[in-house]
This record gives C-alpha cells, sequence and structure tokens, in this order.
C-alpha cells in the first residue's frame, strides 16, 4: 500500500515537472555583446545549441559564431528560415553567419532536420 502511494505520488510529480519544462518554463537567453560595430555571440553545437535563446537588438548587425563539436550528421547545417539563410557546419571548426534583423519579433532556427532547434529574440 506505501509502496503504490509512493510510486503514484513520484509519477505525479514527474508529470508535474516535464509539463512545466517544456510548455511553462521560458527561457531568458544570452544578450550579444557588441563589438566592433556588430553584436556577436558564440554558439556551441552538440546534441543542440548552446546557447539556444539568443537576444539581439533590431537595425544592428548580428555575427553568430557556430562551433560544431560533433559529427553527427543533424548538426551539419544551420537553417535561418525567417532570414533565407543556411550555413554549413563543419565539425570541429568556427563559421560565421552574419545577419540584419531589421524588424523585432521571435525567429526559430534549427538544423536541417528540425531536431535541434534555437530562437533569435529580437528587440527595437
Amino acid at each position: 500500500m506505501i509502496a503504490q502511494i509512493v510510486v503514484n505520488v513520484l509519477g505525479l510529480l514527474a508529470i508535474v515537472w516535464i509539463v512545466w519544462y517544456f510548455w511553462i518554463y521560458e527561457k531568458k537567453g544570452v544578450v550579444a555583446a557588441e563589438a566592433g560595430g556588430a553584436q556577436e555571440v558564440r554558439i556551441r553545437v552538440k546534441g543542440g545549441y548552446d546557447p539556444d535563446v539568443i537576444v539581439v537588438q533590431a537595425g544592428k548587425p548580428v555575427k553568430l559564431h557556430f562551433y560544431r563539436e560533433e559529427e553527427a550528421s543533424c548538426s551539419e547545417t544551420v537553417v535561418f528560415p525567417d532570414f533565407a539563410q543556411s550555413l554549413k557546419l563543419p565539425p570541429f571548426e568556427t563559421v560565421t553567419l552574419e545577419l540584419l534583423p531589421e524588424k523585432p519579433g521571435e525567429y526559430e532556427f534549427h538544423c536541417q532536420m528540425n531536431m535541434l532547434r534555437g530562437k533569435l529574440i529580437v528587440e527595437e
């Protein structure tokens, strides 16, 4: 009887945590640093994007430096559909994608299989 109650309570806690993590919790994001007239962020690619939420200012150039620490086929390309841009990410190299986001909003980016995902938040 006690074991059944403990299992039910643990199961309920697991469900609450999953709902919170996947549907309620919002990451704050990393604010891009200004350097040489552009906003820059270094992004590590290994099983996902780190950071995966990036905050930039509208109307200023953005340089996203991707460093891919793996050879998994899913992370070969990063796609920014709203900017009609994509970039090949060779393993163990840094490559840079330059954008000029004009309008505030939230813009998704992802791998070519749409499994790894991130968000570019453009503020006024």
